[in-house]
């Protein structure tokens, strides 16, 4: 099984060892299986398989059994002994028991270290999904992040972007000249969501120091890759905060990792379990996304496993580029069950011993119908395989164990401390104190000023004099003039002017003319 991590056994009786290439698996793979039909055993074996590659592994406990990664299986355990006929049925000859590196990370940050990143990095669009928003609410969560990016607003938490909004509703009289109508309303919706969202527990998300990306992709000082378990029992009470936060981190990467084509084996491993609550209600421009990521992301060196019970829930586009598939049973109780189960089986590559459609229905507990990418990328026979036993423990961490490897893990203290640097919110509340003392001062400035100098300010008096235009052919009559001296002056202006000229040429020549 050179350069291959073993599955487990396949073929008549279980002796054709079963292997998931390395070279393939960043083209993604599938994980389903109906509940109770050993996913999460599956899960641990693939998690552990990769780690023992070198390869760095990120995956969310839903149920907390994951968290055994870290300790040992033991002798002990009530099911040792069929794990170790199971081995020996499927030519496991080097299995034992071992521990593995792995790190905890929390949201809420009490079961493992906390995983914060910043309002900006999440985006309007995947906020906009988180808080349900309609068309017009996200185009004002837009037109926040726009804004914040122009003014130097720094949008690190969720009080950051709540202080914007209502700076936003506050000038959106000015602001609508530009991007168009501000409804109150939308932003006052906005406002009640955000709130929803902390009462979730959301502002632990956002802040800083933000989750830094190389510290999911470092390996154990002996080589192996680190594991990461997101603890998310608590977090599923919360499903589109869990899948918004896992889409986030999807995004992150393909946007940071620089490519590196196909290698021998991956930077990174993404598990996405309870893979469904991601499309439930997701939007096609959502949807659309998480097709172009996981297209792409895998010339980044990372592959992504989606892990859901039914291969139905996964939009079709996205299901095509799966190729290294591990098909727990399906209970076909209903006709829509039956026709999924019908179109599942219909996605494999057939084997002539038995019917496919009938394997799935009928494996048992720790087995499952497997096909993997061969040779150039060609998917694999479909075959019916016993699932090998974990070399981890089987079951959650206790308490003790737990905070043991936390405290020894390779990131201890650096995300424990929140930090609240100077961002949108103390800027604008330090905008509104400036704007407010100015106000202040003014006031006290108009208070000290004597009631002749208010009157002067309300221009409710004038004392200059009007001073006439050159051009203005109005006389002003002086009140100390008499009528006679003010017809004077009128006839003599008159005979001053163009017209007494006449008058008087006109008198003089008939005069002369007379003589």
């Amino acid at each position: 099984m050179e350069g291959k991590i073993f599955l487990g056994g396949g073929g008549a009786d279980y002796a054709e060892k079963q292997g998931l290439s390395l070279k393939y698996a960043n083209r993604h793979g599938l994980v389903a299986g109906a509940t109770g039909t050993g996913k999460t055993v599956t899960l641990q074996i693939l998690a552990e398989g990769f780690s023992e590659a070198g390869v760095p592994v990120f995956l969310s406990d839903v149920k907390g059994d994951l968290s055994g990664l870290a300790a040992a299986g033991r002798a002990d355990f009530k099911l040792h002994q069929p794990f170790m006929d199971r081995a020996k049925t499927i030519g496991f000859e080097d299995f034992g028991y071992r521990a593995f590196p792995v790190t905890f990370w929390d949201l809420f940050g009490e079961q493992g270290h906390p995983v914060r990143t910043t309002v900006a990095e999440m985006g309007p669009l995947l906020l906009a999904r988180l808080m349900e928003l309609s068309e017009a609410q996200e185009g004002i969560l837009n037109i926040a992040f726009r804004l914040a990016d122009e003014q130097g607003l720094p949008l690190l938490d969720l009080k950051d972007l709540q202080a914007l909004l209502v700076w936003v509703g506050e000038n959106r009289t000015d602001l609508a000249l530009r991007y168009g109508n501000i409804s109150v309303n939308s932003i006052g919706a906005i406002q009640r969501r955000l709130l929803v969202l902390e009462n979730q527990g959301a502002n632990k998300l956002f802040g800083e120091p933000a989750l830094a990306l190389e510290d999911l992709m470092c390996t154990a000082p002996d080589g192996r890759g680190q594991i990461n378990i997101l603890a998310a029992d608590k977090l599923m009470g919360a499903p589109r905060l869990y899948a918004t936060f896992l889409l986030w981190l999807l995004s992150e990467l393909f946007e940071t990792l620089p490519e590196v084509g196909d290698p021998d084996k991956p930077r990174l491993v993404f598990f996405f379990d309870e893979a469904h609550l991601l499309f439930d209600g997701a939007p096609k421009a959502l949807v659309d996304k998480v097709e172009q990521v996981a297209r792409l992301i895998r010339s980044k060196g990372v592959g992504v496993f989606f892990v859901t019970q039914n291969p139905d829930d996964i939009p079709e586009d996205i299901l095509g580029q799966l190729g290294n598939r591990v098909q727990h049973a399906l209970r076909a109780f209903t006709a829509r069950d039956k026709k999924a189960l019908r179109m599942a089986a219909e996605t494999y590559r057939p084997n002539p011993r038995f019917s496919t459609e009938e394997a799935i229905r009928e494996v048992g507990v720790g087995e499952a119908v497997t096909s993997m990418l061969m040779k150039k990328g060609v998917p694999g026979v479909v075959e019916r395989t016993l699932i090998r036993p974990p070399s981890s423990q089987l079951g959650p961490l206790d308490d003790t164990a737990r905070a043991s490897v936390l405290a020894t893990s390779p990131v201890t203290g650096k995300y424990d401390t929140l930090l609240d640097r100077r961002s949108a919110y103390e800027i604008l509340r330090d905008r509104a104190a400036n704007a407010a003392q100015e106000a202040e001062q003014i006031e006290a400035q108009e208070e000290e000023q004597s009631v002749a100098q208010r009157e002067f300010s309300a221009a409710r008096r004038y004392s200059g004099s009007r001073v006439s235009r050159s051009t203005s052919r109005s006389m002003r009559i002086r009140a100390d003039d008499s009528f006679g001296e003010a017809m004077g002056k009128m006839v003599m202006k008159e005979l001053t002017g163009t017209t007494g000229r006449k008058i008087v040429r006109g008198i003089l020549g008939g005069l002369f003319k007379g003589r």
